[in-house]
């Protein structure tokens, strides 16, 4: 169950960190000078009062998983408090009020962030709504930072590096306040979401399969309250080496993806925002240089010529023969 559990959670954050990027590309392609399509997004469109829209928010397709994947973490938050409330497991239902009060938060963005959107129940402005993330991405930060349990086991190791990719949502969303408009806190935290979702896999594969590191074994006192715990030091010191190697696998193989994304995208829309096109500089420095090396030696060369003359002339006064 546990397996099943954090695969279809990272599979969520996965999903929703690529339609995240995709909207990052949607947005860089619609806002290129140099597509066709710029001149055609570019007309000026009718304004309605009725309609309430905004080009640089996510679209319904993002508040209803984020809603989704809310709702089936309280659920599963859910049963495993009444399970660890029948184990007589005081620390276990308190781990998951902690996760309940997480994905309440989450669920409130999306929702708010749908009738924001797409109604007029509720005026709030935008920046509230991106607020509101801020806090929800900043307490799961919290809630895996401080997931101390058992100090000895191997699942904080995955919990700290699980705060690589936390970080960047957080940072990513801390930017989109401040610039509302730049689309690149999309793809920063499209990548970030990525990361988790694999990472959250990886954690399943390697906490509830054979998988597990060697020495290691997997001890449950709850459905939510578990620990890792290794024979002896060696087999702890390897357990968390390993952690930390599937981790940089991961952090590669998402550069990978993201530089192979990017240069597709360049290669097919041209460089994203208002930077001016690439020109050799070689050919026209070259005839700058030429030219100029031209100039100077006709310059000089007239130079001489008067300064000739006029030397002569100052000679020929000087002995008494200069024209009067």
């Amino acid at each position: 169950m546990g397996l099943f559990t954090y695969t279809m959670a990272g599979t969520g954050f996965i999903l929703m960190g690529s339609w995240e990027a995709l909207t990052f590309t949607n947005s860089n392609h619609n806002s290129n000078p140099s597509s066709p399509l710029s001149s055609i997004h570019a007309l000026p469109q009718p304004s309605s009062s009725k309609t309430k829209t905004n080009p640089f928010s996510s679209s319904s397709l993002t508040f209803i998983s984020i809603s989704v994947l809310s709702f089936l973490f309280l659920l599963n938050s859910l049963i495993s408090f009444f399970d660890a409330l029948n184990s007589s497991d005081k620390i276990g239902s308190a781990l998951q009020l902690q996760v309940l009060a997480l994905a309440s938060l989450f669920l409130l963005y999306s929702l708010l962030g749908f009738l924001v959107n797409f109604t007029n129940l509720i005026p709030l402005p935008f920046s509230l709504l991106d607020l509101i993330g801020l806090f929800a991405f900043v307490e799961e930060f919290l809630l895996f930072y401080l997931q101390r349990k058992d100090p000895s086991g191997i699942e904080n190791r995955y919990f700290d590096l699980l705060l690589v990719p936390v970080t960047v949502c957080v940072f990513a969303t801390m930017i989109e306040l401040k610039s509302p408009k730049s689309n690149y806190p999309k793809l920063a935290r499209g990548v970030g979401l990525i990361l988790q979702g694999t990472w959250f896999v990886q954690m399943g594969i390697s906490f509830y399969t054979d998988l597990i590191a060697n020495g290691c074994s997997l001890q449950e006192k709850s459905r939510g309250n578990y620990t890792i715990r290794c024979k002896g030091h060696p087999d702890y010191h390897r357990a968390r080496a390993i952690a930390t190697l599937q981790f940089n696998c991961h952090l590669a193989l998402i550069v990978v993806l993201v530089m192979g994304m990017y240069s597709i995208i360049v290669r097919k829309y041209g460089v994203p925002g208002d930077f001016p096109q690439y020109r050799p500089l070689g050919a026209e420095m070259q005839q700058f240089t030429l030219n100029s090396d031209d100039d100077d030696g006709e310059e000089i060369n007239v130079e001489e010529n008067l300064g000739n003359k006029n030397v002569g002339m100052v000679e020929l006064s000087t002995n008494g023969y200069g024209s009067h």
